[in-house]
């Protein structure tokens, strides 16, 4: 019998393809909401998700009986009890060998318009303003831009980094030994607040990292330095980023997550004064959590995915 597999998220096609080729029973369901998963994913070996549904126990409890793998496709696995999906034997999958390099560039990109204004100056030109003093920049050049998690994005955005002539300081609490020719270790996190210019994200948000960047956090910071969170907006505290922003600690941000996240592609702005500050300050940059959106990262988010699931459901002697 082949092993039936359930998606209900979109995907790139090459997912279900690759599947199929194999061997594999590929059944899309988009539109499937929670209750449709506690009634019938039962009679599935394996889940692919994105973020829509929170796969908790009462999901995983509903569905031992066949269920065997949990893949996500993407690097974030915050929306599955992992743990406890773990406990009962399911492998947990993710592939963020797909986007690194697309959230890598992103970073970058962030980096370069708050050094350079150019959101700033662009809005500016568009109304017929021509400000070059006003908008003189700085260069990456000399500084130093601090990494906290060097997984797949933390790698690659330092690697991205590498030709910029900078200093690159890494943090990982459970990495040790990686530092090379353009990458320093950071021992602990007081190298990271001593020296810093630039402070980029790249940890996952789970119950030790949530609000891991608050105010006691930020003023430990011995310069002012500029923020780029392309990781889980829930990782930093909207207030403690404010009132950074306001006392001049945070000379700038590049945010492509945020902690009012929006998984309906509509933005709830209204009564929030935390958002209207944070629109209204010209120093603080937006994109709509796609630091890994890509036409790259959505072909290879899909494949390494399938890969992987084949390879486990192969160790299984399922295929």
């Amino acid at each position: 019998m082949k092993p039936k597999i359930l998606s209900i998220d979109t995907a790139n096609s090459i997912l279900q393809q690759e599947l199929e080729k194999n061997g594999c029973e590929f059944v899309p369901k988009p539109y499937w909401e929670r209750a449709d998963l506690l009634s019938e994913l039962h009679n599935f070996d394996v889940l692919i998700v994105r973020s829509k549904v929170f796969i908790d126990r009462e999901i995983i409890d509903s569905a031992l009986k066949n269920l065997k793998i949990i893949a996500r496709i993407g690097a974030g696995m915050d929306a599955i009890d992992v743990e406890y999906a773990q406990k009962c034997g399911i492998i947990c999958l993710n592939s963020p060998e797909g986007n690194r390099d697309a959230v890598g560039e992103h970073a970058v990109a962030l980096l370069l318009n708050l050094f350079n204004h150019i959101n700033i100056a662009d809005n500016q030109v568009r109304k017929g303003l021509w400000l070059r003093e006003e908008n003189r920049g700085i260069e990456v050049k000399n500084r130093t831009i601090g990494i906290i998690g060097y997984g797949n994005m933390g790698r690659a955005f330092a690697k991205k980094l590498s030709g910029f002539e900078c200093k690159i300081l890494v943090y990982d609490k459970y990495l040790q030994g990686f530092g090379d020719n353009f990458v320093q270790e950071a021992k602990n996190l007081k190298e990271i607040f001593e020296n810093c210019d630039v402070l980029s994200l790249h940890i996952p948000l789970t119950e030790e990292t949530k609000f891991m960047v608050n105010w006691a956090f930020i003023e430990q910071f011995f310069k002012p330095f500029y923020l780029i969170n392309t990781a889980r907006g829930k990782v930093l505290d909207t207030k403690a980023l404010i009132k950074g922003l306001k006392m001049g600690k945070i000379l700038g941000a590049g945010l492509d997550v945020l902690e009012f996240e929006a998984f309906n592609n509509e933005l709830k702005i209204s009564d929030n004064e935390d958002l209207d500050f944070l629109f209204s300050a010209q120093n603080v940059i937006f994109t709509p959590h796609v630091a890994g959106w890509t036409v790259e990262s959505s072909y290879k988010l899909s494949h390494f995915l399938a890969q992987k699931i084949l390879n486990n459901l192969s160790k299984m002697g399922l295929l």
